[in-house]
């Protein structure tokens, strides 16, 4: 199981430090988590991803299912010893994939519009490409386009064999265009599969419950009383905020002013660096995001002058290193020109030092966040 401690709370905001203490070490709260989706962070090795300061990871339930399967996953020992991970481990339930392989995939569209669409989705209203029933989704498989069915009891299974520290209950992510009869349906069928991921949970994992409820005040507040009250160890906080990041720290003011202070709250999914002092200041502990290794194996590196695109041929005659604050071993050992040079050769080291570099720069980003709220400017 776990343990959490609020250290100090901030008499400026909801901000807190705390220690997230599980059975694989401490994690130092707020932090940022790193995403490994196959239990693995792309273009690293695990070593090189503990150099970055990652503290904790979460891997994805769905696709683990897939390939290899967790059956194997447990016959190796459980995700950490098949992974040689040896800090502790986050698994989602699989309820993101309702949103992405479903409406989202339909779409086109993220958790967040990067612009307002004329799409709603209506009660009633099923994706083509799966189907969400009472006791589960029906999915067909992304790899061979084989059926399959998940729902609390068998995303809860996947989970236990699987064996991270924490699990979460399954739910259904919403789509940042669902209208609040939609929405006030999925909160529905979020809160009754929480009820049975709760009843199938067996092992000594921590869970998780999810709060949904969209960009509704009413249901987002519902949710999280629900949710709140039911036996969990932590929260997840999930879905989509429409098209408008500024009311993120609205509704999260919502939901985590409707939830045990005494329990750990998670974002999933969220952590863009403009969106952490904001998610931090709202009272989140922890968040995760794939923005650092995605956007580096497009060659984008972040800095504290703003974001680099190292395939831009100026940058070949650039002998800075990325960041010249920046302490990582990247940015003591390499310039901008040759990390420029790797990227445009195509060259698969240049995702490794991106990668490596803005995961370190997250994490000491959130760092410093924590040195703030410790002297008590935030």
């Amino acid at each position: 199981m776990i343990s959490f401690k609020i250290l100090k709370k901030s008499k400026k905001s909801r901000a807190r430090l705390g220690v997230l203490k599980t059975p694989h070490g401490e994690v130092q709260t707020p932090a940022f988590v790193p995403v490994a989706t196959l239990g693995a962070v792309k273009a690293l090795t695990f070593d090189s991803a503990r150099r970055t300061g990652a503290q904790l990871l979460i891997s994805n339930t769905f696709h683990l299912h897939l390939r290899p399967g967790e059956q194997i996953i447990k016959k190796m020992g459980g995700l950490h010893k098949f992974t040689s991970w040896d800090r502790p481990l986050m698994t989602d339930s699989g309820g993101f994939q309702v949103f992405s392989l479903g409406f989202g995939g339909e779409h086109g569209m993220g958790k967040i519009l990067k612009e307002k669409s004329g799409l709603q989705i209506k009660k009633g209203d099923q994706p083509k490409t799966i189907k969400i029933r009472e006791n589960g989704v029906e999915f067909r498989s992304p790899i061979n386009g084989e059926k399959l069915f998940i729902g609390p009891k068998e995303s809860i299974k996947i989970q236990e064999s699987l064996g991270a520290d924490i699990i979460y209950a399954f739910d259904e992510c919403t789509s940042p265009v669902a209208d609040y009869e939609y929405t006030k349906k999925s909160i529905e069928t979020t809160h009754r599969w929480a009820k049975e991921s709760l009843k199938h949970h067996k092992s000594k994992q921590a869970i998780y419950g999810v709060v949904q409820g969209g960009r509704f005040k009413d249901l987002r507040i519902e949710s999280a009383k629900f949710i709140g009250a039911l036996p969990f160890d932590g929260f997840g906080i999930g879905g989509e905020f429409g098209d408008d990041k500024k009311a993120m720290s609205q509704m999260l003011s919502w939901v985590v002013d409707n939830l045990p202070e005494e329990k750990p709250r998670h974002l999933l999914g969220i952590g863009y660096l403009e969106d952490m002092i904001p998610a931090i200041k709202s009272g989140v502990d922890t968040f995760d995001c794939i923005v650092p290794t995605r956007f580096a194996r497009h060659g984008i590196a972040f800095t504290r002058t703003g974001r680099l695109d190292l395939s831009k041929t100026i940058f070949l005659k650039d002998k800075n290193p990325l960041d010249k604050k920046c302490k990582c071993e990247v940015c003591k050992t390499h310039t901008r020109s040759y990390i420029s040079h790797l990227f445009r050769a195509k060259e698969i080291n240049a995702m490794e030092l991106l990668t490596f570099h803005n995961l370190y720069y997250f994490n000491e980003y959130v760092g410093e966040i924590r040195k703030l709220i410790k002297s008590g400017k935030i």
